[in-house]
């Protein structure tokens, strides 16, 4: 019997996307970046979307490429392709960090990066208030759109402790959350060849 994906593919997007929600990557969805991710909007406005991706970790410190953090013993992830010689983050220290922008409830991104800096070498700053991304994953205005008309995104609301403490299995625990008939999604093999 020959593998038939449409049969798993999504039928409808339900949930609009909207700052703050995720994106879940339909399980067949190829590439290095965006296979099983769960992409967390930071921003989307007419000016095009902004997102970070929550679930692929960066196996060596941040030590190793930005000397600005020696006290940071956190991982960090790859937010998505754009920008990945910057240092994107998340946060939930609000005004502590001048020109952060408001996400939802109290998540917010970027800032000023110095004062960043001095809360962390000040020991201020806990681990689950912050998450450094190296890139962020982009779209132009109306491509995100397109791109949920191809059926290639399902989006979701988001617990925001999921959004700064993710657990393993990220893209699993958020399949179980949609549940459905996206629940078929968790048994499908990451690469279909091999079963």
């Amino acid at each position: 019997m020959q593998f038939n994906p449409e049969i798993y593919k999504i039928k409808t997007n339900n949930i609009s996307p909207k700052q703050g929600r995720v994106l879940i990557a339909e399980p067949f969805l190829q590439g290095s970046y965006f296979n099983r991710a769960i992409i967390f909007l930071a921003n989307y406005d007419e000016t095009g979307t902004v997102g970070f991706i929550l679930n692929k970790e960066v196996d060596y410190p941040v030590t190793e490429l930005w000397d600005e953090f020696p006290n940071y013993k956190n991982k960090f992830h790859l937010g998505g392709p754009v920008g990945i010689d910057s240092l994107y983050y998340l946060h939930t220290l609000g005004e502590l960090i001048p020109n952060s922008q408001h996400i939802i409830g109290d998540l917010y991104w970027g800032g000023d990066f110095e004062s960043l800096k001095q809360l962390v070498d000040d020991g201020k700053v806990k681990p689950n208030q912050i998450r450094l991304f190296l890139g962020y994953s982009g779209w132009e205005p109306g491509q995100l759109e397109e791109e949920l008309k191809d059926n290639s995104w399902l989006v979701s609301d988001i617990p925001q402790n999921l959004v700064m403490e993710p657990k393993n299995n990220l893209w699993l625990q958020m399949v179980k959350k949609v549940g459905g008939k996206y629940v078929v999604w968790e048994n499908f093999p990451k690469n279909p060849s091999f079963n």
